[in-house]
């Protein structure tokens, strides 16, 4: 929802030109709060009221628009107006701004660009989506090992203007390879032994990651180590950027929410919901409903096999819908478990066998106590005690079915290399849905007969 809270003297402040006011308004706030009173403007308005403020600040406050009206903003303007805008964020957020923007805009906003964001624009931009490089920033501070902490610090007051973070200092020899992380608060404190040489100071096991390094990787290894950045090496250890906190929460939404998607069965979206296509919205939807459809399709198709046995045995009918949903369930929590896991590092792909072996054990206990409170059912509609034996058979064996199915096919797309977030909750139900028919019923042809 829009907050209008500022909307008409906002307004009346472009009428009138306040430029005074309309500074005030841009450095009163929070860049995020400015933006989000601005959200009811539209684009020239909220660019007038950008240019009252100095271009750091501008850029600040226009890193918090959504991304799709920061695209509009930038392909309305002319390149000149917002190419220094550009050049004021990180080398990170103007690579994921850019990539949304017309290419023949693009071309002209580098263009006039200074050579060395150029750059770094062509080689972040080059790394494939979902690696380290490809959320990595350039601007890391770095030092040699052979500055003392007195020289250390004065050429990190030099560096600290065109850095994104200074949590960490990471030292590297002449050809930037990475030798040891030191912290600013080590340094600091350092300061006593001031001729002091990086290279006694620094920590030689630095924890880094490798620049095609999957992002979900970057993640755990993040997480597992509690930092707030993680430095980014190429093949010959030489450092190319940094990760940090804030790009690594993006990370986190991102993998959040494309499983949230996935676990619904819908093709995770670009955009929000509200401007997604109706068209673009359906497909989305409509290409695993079709998928699943035909899943269940092949449950109809069991049942109408199955159909003069149901028709002697009518009193198994009733039961068909619990016997089904306990092995869907049953499934679906073992998916879900095994997913969670495998997104955690708990498990890979290796650990097959003992993941199997595991779900069959909890199988049998599960399904043996289901199976009891299922006899206790079908005793009262069976025409006999014996009859009544179908049910809690069938339900063993269908929830053993269930942590089986629901364990392995995760593992499976796993060794794949497709994320196991795709077989989810309802593919492992429509799966668990045929088997269970199939299993009720031959349980009931071997026990009561042809």
């Amino acid at each position: 929802m829009m907050n209008v809270l500022y909307l008409p003297e906002l307004r009346e402040m472009l009428a009138e030109n306040d430029h005074q006011g309309l500074l005030e308004f841009c450095t009163a706030l929070h860049p995020a709060r400015t933006a989000e009173f601005m959200e009811a403007l539209t684009i020239d308005e909220v660019w007038n009221v950008l240019r009252h403020a100095d271009t750091q600040l501008q850029s600040e406050i226009f890193a918090y628009f959504e991304h799709p009206f920061q695209v509009e903003i930038i392909e309305s303007r002319d390149p000149a107006e917002v190419a220094e805008m550009i050049a004021c964020m990180s080398a990170d957020d103007r690579v994921d701004l850019l990539s949304g923007v017309d290419e023949e805009a693009v071309t002209v906003i580098l263009s006039l660009l200074p050579l060395e964001e150029r750059r770094d624009f062509q080689r972040l931009s080059g790394h494939p989506e979902g690696t380290a490089g490809a959320i990595m920033t350039t601007e890391v501070a770095r030092l040699s090992e052979d500055l003392t902490v007195r020289q250390a610090l004065e050429e990190l007051t030099r560096q600290a203007e065109h850095l994104e973070t200074v949590y960490y200092i990471y030292i590297v020899d002449e050809n930037d390879r990475l030798h040891g992380v030191v912290s600013t608060r080590q340094l600091v404190s350092s300061l006593g032994k001031s001729d002091r040489k990086l290279s006694e100071l620094m920590e030689p096991e630095v924890i880094h990651c490798q620049v095609t390094e999957d992002q979900e990787e970057v993640l755990r290894k993040m997480a597992d180590y509690d930092l707030l950045a993680i430095p980014v090496v190429d093949d010959t250890l030489q450092l190319v950027g940094i990760i940090t906190h804030d790009d690594i929460l993006d990370v986190v939404l991102e993998e959040a929410e494309e499983d949230a998607y996935r676990a619904a069965a819908v093709e995770p979206l670009e955009d929000s919901y509200l401007q997604t296509p109706i068209i673009t919205l359906s497909w989305k939807r409509g290409v695993w409903l079709i998928i699943l459809f035909i899943g269940a399709l092949f449950t109809s198709m069991a049942l109408g096999h199955f159909q003069e046995e149901l028709n002697k045995f009518a009193w198994l009918v009733p039961f068909i819908p619990l016997v089904i949903s306990t092995g869907g369930n049953t499934g679906n929590q073992s998916a879900t478990l095994i997913i969670m896991a495998l997104n955690k590092g708990d498990l890979t792909a290796r650990d097959w066998f003992m993941v199997v072996r595991r779900e069959i054990l909890m199988g049998l206990i599960l399904g043996s106590l289901l199976s009891i409170l299922g006899y206790g059912i079908a005793f009262t509609e069976a025409p006999s005690a014996f009859a009544a034996l179908v049910v809690p058979i069938t339900v063993l064996a269908v929830v053993i079915a269930g942590t089986t199915v629901g364990s392995s096919l995760p593992l499976l797309f796993k060794s794949i290399n497709l994320d196991p977030a795709l077989m989810s909750n309802p593919f492992v139900a429509g799966i668990i849905d045929f088997l269970g028919i199939v299993i009720y019923m031959s349980v009931a042809i071997l026990l009561l007969g042809d």
